[in-house]
């Protein structure tokens, strides 16, 4: 699975970084380092719904530090095969 959190200036405004370390955190935490692959990336066009996360074809919005880890589990890790 490809992980890819927006960076884009909205994005990063609201937090990019946190989710993207947030998101390192648990991949270890899980075991999914072989499964995972996380990805910095430029504009998802889904601005007005806080940091954006697309995982392969699905959008995970409104994600931020206080947040990650329950958006994590339960919209990403039920999507890794």
């Amino acid at each position: 699975m490809v992980l890819s959190v927006c960076v884009g200036s909205s994005c990063h405004l609201k937090g990019s970084y946190d989710v993207i370390e947030a998101f390192k955190r648990l991949i270890e935490k899980h075991g999914l380092g072989d499964k995972v692959e996380l990805r910095a990336c430029f504009c998802l066009g889904r601005c007005s719904d806080g940091v954006a996360v697309k995982a392969d074809n699905s959008y995970i919005l409104n994600v931020n530090g206080a947040n990650a880890e329950e958006k994590f589990e339960n919209e990403i890790l039920p999507l890794v095969s």
